[in-house]
């Protein structure tokens, strides 16, 4: 398989992922959108031939564009990854985004949380369906998400749930470009980790 058609299918899992990331932002504006930079990671690795896998991903968002007035211009993303809260150090687990595919084609579907600069959220539900480099990503932001909390201890709570604070109703369309450290990969042992890196566009439901 050439290198051309492994960044191809590569971008299936990781841009899904992205995508659904940015599709947060979309607001009740008639428009706007993000760039992103990040990487995402794959279980099992990508390669030639149609597997289930899962991944997870985490990415920052910047010159982000926006018809309404003060809305921030920079964020992080990431989904299927663990968060620890600060106050008392225990870890909930994000959903795990999941697919089914090769470095050819594949289709994924995952939650995304986007975290804003002016500390203000967005939870997105996304899918994505991609043939060689080409990935079509569909997002919707949903109200919350439940996070299970990973080996609580006696008094802590077995989970917390995050809560969409802006964007709310918002939708987003979009691809990225997939980076694989070493395209020859996809012919080998699979692809684990990528780089990702594109453009995000945004706009209302």
């Amino acid at each position: 398989m050439n290198s051309r058609l492994c960044r191809a299918a590569l971008s299936l899992g990781a841009l899904v992922l992205l995508s659904a990331a940015f599709a947060a932002p979309a607001s009740a504006a008639s428009g706007g959108g993000c760039q992103l930079q990040g990487t995402a990671n794959f279980n099992p690795g990508l390669s030639s031939s149609s597997q289930p896998f899962n991944y997870n991903f985490g990415g920052n968002l910047t010159g982000c564009k926006s018809s309404v007035a003060g809305a921030p211009t920079t964020g992080t993303v990431e989904a299927g990854r663990v968060v620890t809260d600060p106050a008392t150090g225990e870890q909930f687990q994000e959903p795990t985004a999941t697919g089914t595919g090769s470095c050819g084609s594949s289709t994924t579907n995952g939650i995304g949380i986007v975290n804003w600069g002016d500390g203000t959220t967005t939870i997105v539900q996304y899918s994505t369906t991609g043939a060689a480099a080409a990935v079509n990503l569909s997002g919707t932001v949903i109200d919350s998400v439940t996070l299970p909390a990973i080996n609580p201890q006696a008094g802590q709570p077995t989970s917390t749930t995050i809560t969409t604070t802006r964007y709310a109703g918002a939708t987003s369309q979009g691809a990225l470009a997939f980076q694989p450290p070493d395209p020859t990969a996809c012919a080998g042992a699979g692809v684990t980790t990528a780089g990702i890196s594109g453009f995000i566009g945004l706009g209302s439901s």
